[in-house]
């Protein structure tokens, strides 16, 4: 019976494969305009295809020598899940640039010849769901190979690991290293753990290169255009100008699925190995079991079926000026199916189990309806995150205007008010996010936490596709200005510009906090290996405790120093393409527009830059766990992902939230909303200096540090057994 519940599930992302090729062909049909626009964006689609080239390249090398380790030295097929994992993710960061570099162009096309939003608003969300749907249904894709081809269970031990006498140790035959007896001897959940690893690897390398790409392009762009030369933005004699566009694409486009996906494939993964860790500390009868670990994939299943009607409705329905209401029906639908769906799936999964039972084993305190409960605590608490970020750095309402007003009295004022939006903005999704982690905690257990983080992440396919039809929506503007078409097709454009702002602000949004309930479900799922490991927990006294507690003290510090490489080498970046920017706009032909700048050597630099400096804030996150659980213990471990975790939360949303409001503030006086204030104006260039310090904050800090803490945890999970064995031979402690 279980088989039949994946085969279904697997039925659900055909479907979205479907919709996908669809989409994805629907937008190639359509024409990209004048000779201009076809030339600028191959230019567009030609860098990013050359930069993904060149980082998956360099990415490939350091996933095939982990998975020859994780093979060799871990469990002999987690090395084929790992590369799954990160195949997926590849695969989906592909065409959701694919898809986004042929729908910019379009957009701006169909602004160009039909002066209507709402039809503009249709063709960029049609680029966005390509990406969106693809991160749900690839996410699942990999997991249902591994979960059908290795099943789950605890009959499916590592081959050659046998138990010693004595119990809590075991040896590896043929390579004399000793294991200790954990959760993790289950060879299904080592695959299921190597696979969202995988996933979590190119999570990281695309995140940090891709936002050091954009950003530097971004922030000498800006410098060149609006404050040196007094040129208008996005204007094509400008290098960098280019250069940004591409980097809009590989990073909000290819960066933000793989994040997404990241964290969606997290959430699953460990909602099955808290059910895998209950059977192994419980015990409980093979049809509960089955239930406990095929509900997630249920529940996912059903969100990715709400994400595709609640789009469907989006390119149906007609939209009028203000498009940002059919958008947020749109994801009130998916997030309502998810609901039902999720009832459904609770109701035939343990509704004929006896409710004694399911509260001594599962800690269900309401029944089969406890994790229902808990998923619908996540989707409130996705929706609500979102509505709060669109608050606090939507134009529409008073913290993003105000900071606006503030601009007429210089930089500092920007600066100092944008800075207050952020800290004030962190407080409420955090409350949210706890109140959601400790109800679902009390009705059911660890289970409960993590089906909450699934929750939050079941209609993930709509977020992400509103989420892409922002960087869509800026690059259209960027090519209609760079094109030169008509004023009035730039106001149109500016429009969907400015909703795309605020629908990529909510996706940040939604990414900090599905990342801070992924992290928590993996850490809950890391001291579920404590119970099945023979390893005693840590207490609140003693050595345990010191550990802990220095533990979190370097988690918290390594948040902080994280940031610091992340913006060093955005601002040494960015000073690099600002003087090459600089030498070639001082041709006079340039300046005058009789020729075209040489926007291959921004594009190589640009991407030379990025590439050469992702990879040690990478390793960071993969050895930092290892390394100082080797040293100082699982224990010290616990606390870095604690410390880190309580630290990064706040960090990101502040990051987040002060980056997006203050872009906004930029928009709302260069759209002539500040009375007496308009672009050139000395308030415009206060706000572009806003701006530009928001650019880092949150299109590289930010959204780095979701994926930080989330890979993190799940390298800790994933080699507890390792990091235990290596603290036994050479620990201190």
């Amino acid at each position: 019976m279980s088989n039949v519940w994946l085969f279904g599930v697997l039925g659900l992302c055909v479907l979205a494969f479907f919709y996908v090729i669809v989409n994805y062909v629907k937008i190639k049909k359509l024409p990209e305009g004048n000779e201009r626009m076809v030339k600028m964006s191959a230019i567009i689609r030609e860098g990013a295809g050359v930069f993904l080239k060149k980082e998956f390249t360099t990415i490939g090398i350091v996933i095939l020598v982990i998975a020859v380790l994780f093979s060799l030295f871990i469990e002999k097929f987690s090395g084929l899940t790992y590369v799954l994992g990160a195949l997926m993710s590849s695969v989906v960061c592909i065409l959701g640039m694919k898809s986004a570099t042929y729908a910019n162009v379009r957009t701006a096309n169909v602004a160009k010849e039909s002066l209507s939003i709402g039809k503009n608003v249709k063709v960029a969300l049609s680029g966005g769901s390509v990406s969106g749907i693809s991160v749900q249904a690839f996410g699942m894709l990999g997991l249902l190979i591994v979960l059908l081809v290795s099943g789950v269970g605890p009959q499916n031990e590592i081959e050659g690991i046998t138990t010693l006498s004595g119990g809590g140790i075991q040896s590896y035959q043929g390579c004399g290293i000793v294991f200790i007896d954990a959760l993790l001897t289950n060879a299904s959940v080592m695959r299921i753990t190597s696979y969202s690893l995988g996933c979590s690897t190119v999570a990281m390398f695309n995140r940090v290169a891709g936002g050091n790409f954009t950003k530097a392009a971004d922030i000498s762009a800006d410098i060149l255009g609006k404050i040196r030369n007094d040129l208008p933005e996005d204007d094509s004699r400008v290098p960098n100008v280019i250069a940004d566009f591409i980097g809009d694409n590989v990073n909000d486009i290819a960066g933000n699925c793989s994040d997404l996906l990241e964290s969606f494939v997290a959430t699953m993964s460990a909602s099955i190995i808290v059910a895998v860790g209950l059977l192994a500390t419980k015990g409980m009868s093979v049809a509960l079991f089955n239930s406990a670990y095929i509900f997630p994939l249920v529940v996912a299943g059903g969100g990715l079926l709400g994400c595709i009607l609640g789009l469907v409705f989006a390119q149906i329905k007609k939209m009028g000026d203000n498009p940002s209401k059919e958008l947020n029906i749109a994801t009130y639908i998916s997030a309502g199916v998810s609901v039902i769906t999720c009832g459904v799936a609770a109701y035939l999964a343990f509704g004929k189990t006896d409710a004694n039972i399911l509260k001594t084993v599962m800690n269900f305190k309401v029944g089969w309806a406890s994790p229902w409960i808990c998923a619908v605590l996540g989707i409130i608490s996705g929706v609500a995150i979102g509505a709060i970020t669109e608050y606090y750095t939507s134009d529409a309402f008073k913290p993003t205007k105000q900071i606006a007003e503030y601009a007429v009295e210089g930089e500092a004022f920007v600066v100092t008010k944008g800075d207050a939006v952020g800290s004030r903005s962190c407080l409420y999704p955090i409350a949210i996010i706890a109140v959601s982690l400790l109800i679902s905690g009390v009705l059911c257990g660890t289970y409960g936490i993590a089906i909450a983080s699934l929750g939050m992440l079941s209609f993930v396919g709509t977020t992400v596709s509103i989420d892409a039809f922002g960087p869509i929506a800026d690059n259209a503007g960027g090519l209609a200005e760079s094109c030169h078409l008509a004023p009035e097709v730039r106001v149109i454009t500016d429009k969907l510009d400015s909703v795309g702002n605020t629908t990529a602000a909510i996706g940040k949004g939604f990414a900090i906090g599905s990342a801070a309930f992924a992290t928590v479900s993996l850490i809950v799922a890391f001291i579920g290996n404590y119970a099945t490991s023979g390893i005693t927990p840590p207490s609140f006294e003693g050595p345990s405790l010191i550990s802990v507690v220095a533990g979190l003290i370097i988690g918290g510090a390594l948040i902080e120093f994280f940031c610091a490489i992340l913006t060093d080498n955005t601002i040494r970046s960015a000073k690099e393409l600002a003087e090459v920017g600089d030498r070639q706009l001082s041709d006079p032909a340039i300046l005058r527009g009789e020729k075209d700048p040489d926007y291959n050597e921004l594009v190589r630099l640009a991407t030379s830059s990025a590439l050469k400096r992702m990879l040690f804030p990478s390793i960071i996150a993969l050895a930092v766990p290892l390394i100082g659980g080797a040293i100082f213990g699982v224990n010290f471990v616990l606390g870095i992902l604690l410390g880190a975790t309580v630290v990064a939360i706040p960090i990101a949303i502040f990051m987040g939230n002060s980056g997006g409001a203050f872009d906004n503030a930029k928009k709302f006086i260069e759209q002539g909303k500040l009375e007496g204030h308009g672009k050139g104006s000395p308030a415009h260039k206060a706000a572009v200096t806003g701006d530009t310090i928001g650019d880092t904050r949150k299109d590289v800090v930010g959204v780095s540090l979701d994926i930080f803490i989330k890979m993190m945890s799940t390298v800790s999970t994933t080699l507890f057994i390792l990091i235990a064995v290596l603290s036994s031979i050479i620990g201190l402690f």
